[in-house]
């Protein structure tokens, strides 16, 4: 079986803007929950919806795999699923190594979806001499000592990070030149690499913070558009007094003074 240290994707030879790289696995997702449920074709419009992108942008996108569809019919669902999964790839089995078994590291190794998409969870690496020997979803834990044999032995390209961030910089350098050349760190610190070597970051508290900083902007919008409206359009809190006075009432007075008076028919 090819691994990932005899192959490489072709996105990059065949000038594929990062971009649209990075919505390949988008559309791949929505084509594969389509494919499940055995839907042979589907509109750009569709499809782009399902994706979270708009149409023109899907179609540009899928130019560069050469596939235009058929007009009047839409794209070929299977197909599309094995285009997009050879030019990302995963037509071919990537080992990848965990390093950080800690809470995160632990859930990561639980995820079942590497498997159906093309990854391989070879080993998980970690440097407390405690959990060395340990299973963690049915692949015992080895210790950092025996990284760099790992890698060789398993042809290892692809190294994720999840360890403290005091941690993170000394281990990235010891996976890179033991010959893996992408990273994907969950660490909260940024990583120094080398050219050729390629690193994801995902950092759970940056993505809150980007919602929290959406969340104060629409709340701003709400109060300005609510300051913005003549008083008497204003509303009124649920429990504030309302007038309920028929119309033409306003400026008589009944017996208990400003009440206005309601005379019998």
């Amino acid at each position: 079986m090819a691994t990932g240290r005899t192959h490489r994707p072709a996105t990059r030879s065949r000038g594929i803007p990062e971009a649209t790289v990075a919505r390949l696995p988008l559309y791949l997702r929505a084509l594969t929950a389509l494919s499940e449920r055995s839907v042979p074709t589907v509109s750009s419009e569709e499809l782009a919806t399902a994706a979270g992108v708009n149409s023109a942008k899907l179609r540009k996108d899928f130019s560069y795999l050469g596939s235009y569809g058929t007009r009047g019919v839409g794209y070929d669902v299977e197909y599309l699923v094995y285009q997009i999964s050879r030019e990302l790839g995963l037509t071919q089995d990537w080992p990848v190594v965990i390093v950080g078994i800690g809470n995160l590291g632990a859930a990561l190794a639980n995820y079942g979806g590497f498997a159906s998409r093309g990854f391989r969870v070879a080993a998980l690496i970690d440097a407390d001499p405690e959990m060395a020997g340990k299973p963690v979803a049915g692949i015992p834990v080895q210790h950092t000592d025996e990284l760099e044999k790992i890698i060789s032995d398993n042809g290892v390209s692809i190294g994720v990070i999840a360890t403290p961030a005091g941690a993170a910089q000394q281990v990235c350098e010891r996976l890179v030149a033991a010959g893996v050349t992408s990273i994907l760190n969950f660490a909260p610190t940024v990583l120094s690499v080398p050219d050729g070597v390629d690193v994801r970051k995902v950092d759970l508290s940056i993505e809150l913070q980007i919602l929290a900083f959406h969340e104060q902007r629409k709340a701003g919008e709400e109060a300005a558009a609510e300051a913005a409206q003549p008083a008497g359009e204003r509303a009124l809190p649920a429990d504030a007094p309302r007038d309920t006075a028929p119309p033409g009432a306003a400026g008589r007075k009944g017996p208990e003074g400003d009440v206005p008076a309601v005379m019998p028919a």
